[in-house]
């Protein structure tokens, strides 16, 4: 929503310093974490509110003016102690002990409606200790994309943090991979867990198995209770193999979720990983433009370790590389045993989401249609994006009956036998089905794709002109 002048000034309390902040987090000791101030900055402008997640926070958005934003997350000096976290993690398969929260922290811990406990992060908010030689700040390009991301996730089905706000704070900052100097900004995550693999890693660098037992038992009363409850209570030891074995499931599935999505995260470092499988963190990630497993968002991934056809077998070695901290409390072998799963898990997710997004459910002559559609859109290298929206937008009951009907999607032989296909998929259905077909396409397939070009052509609207127009229409663009 575009953020709204107002010259409401009135002294009423601020909704979003009121929440109900728990210390659940912080209970546990420091132990795991810093206690940090925000950076003071020069200028406040907010840029960005998202009052979607507000009414998730049980607050009314017409409630919450923009200098609410703007006291609670732009001017975070003298609110309160926040929380840099403490891990470890390994970075393009090299274990790296120097790492933490180097340019945000946990700013909270808040009760959603739904009765979850979600965590309020800052980026770009500070230097910490464990900033090292950076500068504890992030670009607003930065936060821009961020913004971009989550809400193009978020619509697409995929398990992802988002963003509660982004204020410009005035700074120049320079870059490497930017035109610099580039403009600031502190940008507010919510999501599930600010816990990564990584925080466990440490923990077992510094052989604290008594610390790693006691997270392990946090983040499961938290983020892994019983559904539905238990009615004999659990051993340990059972209690720790079924967070493990739902942690693989659960990020086998936002593996699958991100492919469906043609969706590149670009650095799927292990202090990347949050360990309630949400997704977070993008950094230089990109939506594929053609079907291409080869294809690297980060352009220092020079060997293409975290290409998009990789991701899967990545976040399987990160769950492996995660076993090393957990067996400490863990039996190895049985942690081997679930993990062995993963494709299974993987394929099944992947299977069931593409399936969606080409408007149909499994069975029968819909997985040789999968697997033909794949096959056809890697050789004739047609828009993957462009394909499910066009599939969607055109979409007509009469393509049951003619195959003539079906766009032809490139002049060539393999997407004659792709319509042909698909027009047998249909026909095997009942005539009644094809609005069911028609409500998959459109809820699986948003009208809006957010590729690179689009993102580089709002930023420059900002750069050239401090337009943010285009910004808030591509943002509304992407939600329907």
């Amino acid at each position: 929503m575009t953020p709204t002048e107002t010259n409401n000034k009135h002294n009423s309390p601020n909704p979003l310093l009121s929440l109900d902040y728990e210390p659940a987090l912080e209970s546990l000791g420091d132990d795991y974490y810093d206690e940090v101030a925000g950076a003071e900055f020069p200028q406040d402008i907010l840029r960005w509110r998202n009052d979607d997640l507000l009414s998730q926070l049980g607050l009314d958005p017409k409630q919450v003016r923009d200098e609410h934003f703007i006291e609670a997350f732009g001017k975070l000096q003298g609110v309160r102690p926040f929380l840099a976290l403490r891990y470890h993690g390994y970075q393009f398969g090299t274990y790296n002990p120097q790492l933490g929260d180097g340019r945000g922290f946990l700013y909270g811990q808040v009760r959603g409606m739904d009765g979850e406990l979600y965590d309020l992060g800052t980026k770009g908010s500070g230097r910490t200790p464990y900033s090292r030689s950076a500068d504890g700040r992030l670009t607003l390009k930065g936060g821009v994309r961020e913004v971009l991301a989550a809400e193009a996730l978020h619509r697409l089905g995929v398990c992802t943090s988002r963003c509660l706000s982004m204020v410009e704070t005035g700074e120049q900052l320079w870059r490497g991979d930017e035109p610099s100097p580039t403009r600031s900004s502190v940008m507010v995550r919510f999501s599930r867990s600010h816990i990564r693999f990584g925080t466990f890693e440490r923990l077992r660098y510094f052989e604290r198995t008594d610390l790693i037992e006691k997270l392990l038992d946090h983040v499961i009363d938290i983020y892994y209770p019983p559904h539905p409850p238990l009615v004999i209570k659990e051993s340990a030891a059972d209690r720790y193999l079924r967070f493990y074995e739902e942690l693989v499931q659960r990020v086998a599935a936002l593996v699958a979720q991100w492919m469906a999505a043609g969706f590149c995260h670009g650095v799927l470092n292990t202090d990347n990983m949050s360990i309630t499988g949400e997704s977070f963190d993008y950094g230089p990630y990109a939506f594929i433009p053609h079907y291409n497993p080869n294809f690297t968002a980060a352009y220092f991934d020079y060997y293409g370790r975290y290409s998009y056809g990789n991701q899967s077998q990545i976040c399987k070695w990160n769950l492996e590389m995660l076993q090393v901290a957990l067996s400490k409390v863990i039996p190895a072998a049985e942690m081997d045993s679930i993990l062995a799963r993963f494709d299974e898990y993987y394929q099944s997710s992947y299977r069931e989401l593409m399936m969606k997004r080409l408007g149909l459910e499994s069975g029968g002559k819909a997985e040789e249609l999968l697997k033909l559609t794949i096959e056809v859109l890697k050789d004739t290298q047609v828009g993957y994006q462009q394909f499910f929206m066009a599939l969607s937008e055109e979409f007509e009951p009469s393509w049951r009956d003619d195959a003539e009907h079906i766009p032809n999607f490139a002049s060539a032989i393999p997407w004659e036998k792709w319509r042909r296909l698909y027009q047998g998929v249909l026909q095997s259905l009942p005539a009644a089905e094809m609005d069911n077909v028609a409500s998959r396409l459109e809820k699986y397939n948003p009208k809006t794709v957010l590729l690179r070009p689009a993102i580089e052509s709002v930023w420059e609207q900002i750069v050239a002109s401090d337009n943010w127009q285009p910004f808030y229409q591509l943002v509304q663009d992407i939600k329907e």
